[in-house]
């Protein structure tokens, strides 16, 4: 564990936090969803794919008798699975049926929302072109949605590019945890290409990602380095980094406390702390703490926006 090797040094440092940090409504429904089936099933639940993207959250369902698998194949017929928060291809849950799996689907709504704009663009005719990281669940399920009809656009050198059989109509998705800045130039790519190209009503990133990094962003230039608590397989705690980054402080990613380097910290008196959307709260307050343990620490917040988003479990599962 590197953060108990520190030793107390003595010297005051100054935490801001940027907020809103941590879960969101997606995440803490997702998370509810396989607490319930535990608690009104027992265990062993099949979850496929990790339920949201972070090692501790998953770890702790673990320890209360969830399987997480990778396929369907591994969960026996009969067998009752979550499907993650990312969402899935219409093709898994038509396997799921077949297997007789009894389902319940922990999509997140504004994912939900993103499969609906892609079969509708699709239905008209569109070519749709789904801007996000290749590997991710979350694109593997929108990808899947229409088969062959979808093509993935990463970048802005992409958006260059991509090919579409009739130029006149396209549309175009996001994936909900990428950077807005980054997103704004490779839809103004494609739009430089493509004039007609249509798009969602609302933005497909979801606000509680939005809202993370201009939470970050309004803290950055105050502070000697930023540490952002998450997974590495966090795409929205990603691009929280890559955020603060941009605005030339260094910033890293860490599982919890236990992962802050010594190095880090030797000139930075003023330490920005956010934390992804899937990250839990409590490894914000560990974080703070072991910082605390070196010297004086002052720690302030800076809020940037009110979440008051809430998304309610389907009713067999309301307690």
């Amino acid at each position: 564990m590197i953060m108990e090797a520190l030793v107390p040094d003595g010297i005051a440092r100054t935490v801001v936090m940027a907020a809103p940090r941590s879960f969101c409504a997606g995440v803490e429904r997702a998370i509810d969803m396989v607490d319930q089936v535990l608690r009104q099933r027992g265990a062993p639940v099949y979850v496929r794919r990790q339920i949201v993207h972070n090692a501790h959250v998953v770890a702790g369902l673990q320890d209360r008798g969830a399987i997480f698998v990778d396929e369907l194949d591994d969960v026996p017929d009969g067998s009752t699975v979550v499907l993650s928060a990312h969402g899935v291809a219409p093709a898994v849950r038509a396997e799921a049926g077949r297997r007789d799996l009894d389902v319940v689907d922990a999509t997140c709504p504004l994912v939900t929302k993103v499969h609906s704009e892609a079969r509708r663009y699709a239905a008209r005719g569109d070519t749709v072109l789904l801007i996000g990281h290749d590997g991710h669940d979350e694109v593997e399920g929108t990808l899947g949605q229409i088969p062959g009809q979808i093509r993935l656009v990463q970048d802005a050198g992409e958006a260059r590019t991509v090919t579409v059989p009739d130029p006149g109509r396209v549309s175009y998705l996001t994936q909900t945890t990428l950077a807005a800045d980054e997103t704004g130039a490779v839809i103004d790519a494609l739009r430089d290409r493509f004039p007609d190209l249509a798009g969602p009503d609302t933005d497909d990133i979801c606000y509680a990602t939005t809202n993370r990094q201009e939470a970050v962003t309004a803290i950055a230039d105050r502070c000697d380095l930023v540490l952002v608590v998450g997974s590495a397989n966090s795409s929205n705690s990603q691009r929280l980094v890559e955020v603060a980054a941009r605005r030339g402080t260094p910033a890293h990613l860490i599982e919890d406390a236990s992962r802050v380097r010594p190095e880090w910290l030797v000139d930075a008196r003023t330490i920005g702390v956010t934390a992804g959307a899937s990250a839990p709260p409590h490894l914000v307050d560990e974080l703070v703490a072991a910082l605390g343990g070196l010297g004086p620490l002052t720690v302030t917040e800076h809020r940037t926006s009110e979440e008051t988003v809430t998304f309610v479990l389907p009713p067999a599962l309301r307690p």
